[in-house]
């Protein structure tokens, strides 16, 4: 029973990123969405912050239990930022970043 659980997290603490022709990205090891809209999306994963940009941007799957999410539109950027902020900043945190 112990090494089922220890498989089930190594494979929770993967992250991968796979783009298919600047339309389409598949990211894997999503810990929380901080927020998306049509130009952005800013989410944190097991190896930190990231940031996606583009035009008409749609999060297709986003799947809590297995932490991939699917985004679909004109990708122009991914951009990782501090690996190690893994979660969104309080309101405090955000005025004083």
């Amino acid at each position: 029973m112990n090494d089922v659980n220890a498989k089930t997290q190594n494979q929770t603490a993967v992250h991968n990123l796979i783009m298919e022709g600047r339309k389409k990205i598949s990211v894997s090891g999503v810990t929380d969405v901080d927020h998306f809209d049509e130009n952005t999306v800013l989410l944190y994963t097991q190896m930190g912050e990231l940031t996606i940009s583009g035009r008409d941007l749609h999060v297709n799957d986003l799947s809590v239990d297995t932490g991939e999410m699917n985004i679909e539109g004109d990708i122009w950027s991914i951009v990782y930022g501090d690996k190690d902020r893994r979660s969104p900043l309080s309101f405090f945190g955000k005025l004083f970043r």
